[in-house]
């Protein structure tokens, strides 16, 4: 029998979890300059955390030693992640931090391709995302050099994020395997953001709950039981969407008008993930059985 997320398209699941994320970072613009990135990532994984073993129940037991090393590999990569990506802020504006942490998932899109329109999908859609988010006007000698190292580390784990919940999608039931990977991510990053934990107040705790709910539990869980349903080469480039989602929330929430450049790129993102959302629904028989 299938439960109601299976008989919603794949993509249609990432795309929710994409809205989720961009209320759940503009919440979090709110946190971090008071808390810090450590203090962010944390309370935002431990909230997350217990919300998702309160709802699912994930078993301990009966899991062969290849899963626990799939699971354990993709909480680590979802902690780091989250962690690299936060501390990138405090270095980086958000345009470009994003534009360089895209690098990672566009690669990956890139690696598992098999056709070249697939190849001038992706240079499209990283075209369009360096366009959406002003890296071009940020002059070079005002980048830092040490958040461009983090943002380029949260691209590579975000690479591996996509490849692993997919694994982790097929090893555990339901959202077993999420909730087990969000205790590894959470006593993972928890030395990087206990020291903030004096400055935790009834209003950051709320804060925090928000983000965990927006930013975590809603997109993860969206994105691993579209995994099971949608190839990783897919998926990088349908992420290409967020920069335009927060380019359209700005515009909505904010008042931020895009100029024509922005408008260009976001056309170019869109453009390529519908072209490859085309081409995905007819794979080859060899690349639909990983052969």
């Amino acid at each position: 029998m299938t439960s109601a997320a299976d008989r919603v398209p794949a993509p249609v699941l990432v795309l929710a979890g994409i809205v989720s994320v961009q209320f759940g970072g503009a919440l979090a613009q709110t946190l971090v300059p008071v808390i810090g990135a450590g203090g962010s990532v944390v309370m935002r994984l431990l909230f997350a955390t217990v919300l998702l073993l309160a709802f699912v129940r994930p078993r301990w037991r009966g899991h062969s030693r290849r899963a626990w090393r799939t699971v354990i590999a993709f909480g680590v990569a979802l902690g780091l992640m989250n962690f690299t990506f936060y501390s990138s802020l405090a270095h980086l504006p958000i345009g470009v931090a994003v534009t360089i942490e895209f690098i990672g998932p566009l690669t990956l899109a890139a690696v598992l391709s098999r056709r070249w329109v697939d190849a001038v999908a992706v240079g499209a859609a990283g075209l369009g995302v360096v366009l959406i988010s002003e890296a071009l006007s940020t002059p070079l000698a005002e980048l830092d050099w040490v958040g461009i190292g983090l943002a380029l580390a949260a691209g590579g784990l975000w690479a591996a994020y996509i490849v692993l919940s997919g694994r982790t999608g097929a090893e555990f039931p339901r959202l077993e395997g999420l909730a087990l990977a969000m205790v590894v991510a959470t006593a993972v990053t928890l030395p990087l953001g206990v020291g903030s934990v004096p400055l935790w107040t009834t209003e950051t705790l709320l804060k925090g709950l928000g983000i965990a709910v927006l930013s975590s539990v809603l997109p993860y869980s969206l994105e691993l039981l579209a995994l099971r349903r949608l190839s990783a080469k897919v998926f990088g480039i349908l992420l290409s969407l967020e920069p335009a989602a927060a380019a359209l929330a700005g515009l909505i929430v904010l008042g931020q008008v895009l100029d024509p450049t922005q408008l260009l790129g976001m056309g170019l993102v869109v453009a390529a993930s519908a072209l490859v959302l085309g081409l995905g629904a007819r794979k080859d028989p060899a690349e639909s059985t990983g052969a």
